[in-house]
């Protein structure tokens, strides 16, 4: 092996290696427990965790101070595979220490894949109220919808990360371009007090109303709401420039070429191919006091081809796994009539499960082999016989 490919192998599968990744995700744990306070625990998530490097501001220049979440695990990944390739040979004495090290392979693999899949939405339901869409925590979108059809709307969605762009976005299925003027990832609307005042739009409700762009917020009980300006461009003209933002409730109706549509930015939506309906929302207190005891909501699942609809039952601790989603019972509204359920899309959710089994039978076998040697040892010196 030449010498530079054994630098690089005996780096992978140094024990030093090993202590120093250990250490820096202490290091990150502790940094990002108390950036927190500040960013909040999605951001906390996105930058420390689920980056290859975080980076620090120095004055307007952004530096590397740390690595990431993704670079630690990875290299934490490969020492572990390389250390098990080029310095333990499989025996069946050491056949825990394999199983408890797969497990901790597996359970950062999974960390891995839960950080590229994993998607959380709220469902919101009033009593009574049937629902196939949940909405996104934080991601917000552009939708443009075709309401000609009286039975049947078509809706285009315009992710909000393609509006801070400012470039032309064309879909095939709608008959004119949409052209992000101006966009504020957070923003407060407030009535135009002087009618002369210049603003970008120049239809709708943006033609009496100003949007003014604040700080970003990163706290968990404020939530951000941008605003952008856009306009609509067909081959022979313009439809006008629209203020759309998420604090404008009703959308935006405008015809154009024999269709009706409706434009609004709002939070981002899941579609699912079947529908809830909520029956019941149960929330109990323990007698003379306002301490929840339990909360609970009763639904009706209904599917395309009506065979798997079911009533179900969600309460704390347990949730309803269909289609490969979770819905869990988050909270509640409205004085008690309306139910929040978190839906989260998780593909790997069972790999946490089976690593953190696969260690458990690791380090039970190896205490079971060594547990077995040493009473081996001890009845072949109680069957030596004593000498004077």
């Amino acid at each position: 092996m030449k010498p530079a490919l054994r630098s690089i192998r005996d780096f992978l599968v140094s024990l030093k290696l090993t202590v120093a990744l250990l250490a820096i995700g202490m290091v990150l744990v502790f940094i990002a427990t108390i950036d927190q306070r500040n960013l909040g625990v999605w951001a906390v998530q996105a930058k420390y965790f689920r980056s290859f490097v975080v980076y620090g501001r120095a004055g307007d220049l952004l530096v590397p101070i740390l690595p990431g979440g993704y670079l630690v695990g990875g290299l934490l990944l490969v020492n572990l595979i390389a250390g098990h390739l080029y310095r333990f040979g499989f025996t069946w004495r050491k056949a825990g220490i394999f199983l408890t090290h797969a497990g901790l392979i597996l359970l950062l693999i999974g960390e891995l894949l839960s950080g590229l899949w994993q998607r959380d939405y709220a469902m919101r339901l009033n009593e009574g109220e049937t629902k196939n869409y949940a909405e996104s925590f934080r991601d917000n979108e552009l939708a443009v919808i075709d309401t000609t059809n009286p039975k049947t709307d078509t809706v285009v969605a315009i992710p909000e990360p393609l509006l801070a762009r400012h470039t032309a976005i064309q879909v095939p299925n709608l008959p004119f371009r949409i052209v992000p003027k101006l966009y504020y990832p957070n923003s407060q609307l407030q009535r135009r007090a002087d009618p002369s005042s210049s603003t970008l739009a120049t239809t709708g409700y943006g033609t009496s109303l100003l949007a003014l762009p604040v700080p970003v917020t990163y706290r968990e009980d404020e939530q951000n709401m941008p605003s952008a300006f856009v306009e609509l461009v067909a081959p022979d003209k313009s439809l006008g420039t629209y203020l759309v933002s998420t604090q404008l409730v009703m959308p935006q109706d405008f015809t154009y070429a024999g269709h009706s549509y409706r434009i609004l930015l709002r939070t981002a939506r899941a579609y699912y191919p079947f529908s809830l309906t909520l029956l019941k929302f149960s929330h109990d207190r323990y007698a003379g006091t306002d301490i929840p005891k339990n909360f609970s909501s009763k639904l009706r699942l209904n599917t395309p081809d009506a065979r798997g609809d079911r009533d179900v039952l969600i309460y704390m601790n347990n949730p309803l796994r269909y289609a490969g989603l979770t819905f869990y019972q988050a909270g509640f509204e409205n004085n008690d009539r309306t139910t929040v359920l978190q839906v989260v899309r998780n593909p790997s959710w069972l790999m946490p499960y089976i690593s953190c089994s696969l260690m458990a039978l690791g380090l039970l076998v190896q205490f079971g082999i060594h547990l077995v040697a040493f009473a081996g040892r001890r009845r072949r010196r109680a069957a030596v016989p004593a000498t004077a």
